[in-house]
């Protein structure tokens, strides 16, 4: 049975490229990169070059901006953490109510420790609330953390209009681009952002590595403390091949980013144009234009999503129905809420997320196969209706 990929958000195939940079820190090339003999040297090598490569995606001034972590999670946690660790005196965190769990969960441990934490609204359409967002800040604002690009609606946060306030007024900024790095194209050096995450696994790298930006000259305070790696920012042997595989995909991303941005695009009102005239009566979930060129979150009204998601998954489709992270959880989705949906609302959507081996074919061979997904689970429905009618009272 053939593949359908339409999870690219959750997490994506490592490409070619990126396995073959990969292979020989994972068997020949295994010297720790701390070590001064010859045997560290080719480790250290392919550090020192994948700081330049995550430099160079990012537009960073120097690649002594970049820090290696293990995850999107690990470089948000450390981001938040170390903005309030360097401002004492400040006790409000501000984030927005769409945020991934790794923000949100650590909001609400830390209004466990005496902080302010505001969770900032959304519209509608899944965009930031501005007004309320310059409400709430203040002189005690230490940190705002926000997404770039929304992992579930793939809806785009201002965030150079958002760093300018903040930076007016002397508050950290910390930019979530886990689900936007190499599908939007970014020049921090010229953006008043001081903290960006990233995460391999996102775009086409392996899982278990991910990367910091902190700006230079920002106040920076260790969350992970013993030896004297990546600069005396974070301790532990550096995972060498994850790190070598995370630039050569930085690298890969950045050879024709603009080009595949506007292939996914195409490929993106494809599905949408035959989705709509295949399956009317469907609805979009967020803005059609201000958003990721990867993304499109549908609502099927009256369709269980889990059981839709069960059944495509019969036929080789892979979709879901918002962030992985959240997998397990019976909630409906927290973003979708946000935006005003209700539970059944939430509960009928799914997330379709594009990436670069999604072809044309593709598209055209699974909307049909939604179409007769979804006649099937129409004809049960009569058919119990019916069933049920004809037993004896």
């Amino acid at each position: 049975m053939k593949t359908y990929y339409f999870d690219n958000n959750a997490t994506t195939p490592v490409s070619e490229r990126v396995w073959q940079t990969m292979e020989p820190f994972l068997k020949s090339e295994y010297g720790n990169p701390s070590s001064l003999h010859h045997r560290g040297r080719a480790p250290a090598k392919a550090l020192r070059e994948a700081r330049i490569q995550v430099a160079q995606l990012l537009g960073a001034a120097d690649d002594r901006e970049i820090l290696f972590t293990s995850c999107g999670s690990e470089s948000n946690n450390t981001a938040i953490l170390s903005c309030l660790s360097t401002n004492p005196s400040k006790k409000q965190f501000v984030t927005s109510s769409v945020e991934h769990s790794s923000i949100r969960k650590l909001g609400r441990n830390l209004s466990g420790q005496g902080y302010d934490v505001v969770e900032v609204g959304v519209s509608t359409q899944g965009f930031l609330l501005m007004d309320e967002l310059k409400r709430v800040i203040s002189d005690q604002t230490a940190v705002v953390s926000l997404m770039l690009a929304n992992n579930e609606t793939g809806a785009l946060f201002p965030i150079d209009e958002i760093g300018s306030l903040l930076r007016e007024r002397g508050i950290l900024f910390h930019v979530d681009a886990v689900q936007a790095v190499g599908k939007y194209s970014l020049n921090v050096k010229s953006s008043p952002i001081d903290f960006l995450s990233l995460s391999a696994h996102k775009l086409y790298g392996p899982k278990g590595v991910g990367a910091l930006y902190v700006r230079q000259g920002v106040p920076f305070k260790s969350f992970v403390v013993g030896g004297g790696q990546e600069r005396g920012r974070r301790a532990g042997t550096e995972n060498v091949a994850g790190i070598a595989g995370l630039g050569a995909a930085c690298e890969l991303a950045l050879s024709d980013l603009p080009q595949e941005i506007d292939r996914l695009k195409k490929l993106r009102a494809l599905f949408e144009d035959s989705l709509g005239e295949k399956v009317p009566g469907i609805e979009i979930n967020g803005d059609l234009y201000r958003r990721l060129p990867t993304t499109r979150n549908v609502r099927f009204p009256g369709v269980d999503a889990e059981a839709l998601m069960m059944a495509l998954d019969q036929k080789g489709i892979c979709v879901s129905s918002g962030s992985a992270c959240m997998s397990g959880s019976h909630e409906p989705s927290h973003v979708l809420k946000a935006m005003g949906l209700s539970d059944e609302e939430a509960n009928s959507s799914i997330r379709f997320s594009f990436g670069r081996f999604t072809s044309e074919q593709d598209i055209r061979e699974v909307v049909p196969m939604i179409r007769e997904t979804l006649d099937y689970f129409k004809e049960v429905e009569r058919n119990s209706v019916a069933g049920s009618r004809k037993a004896p009272r």
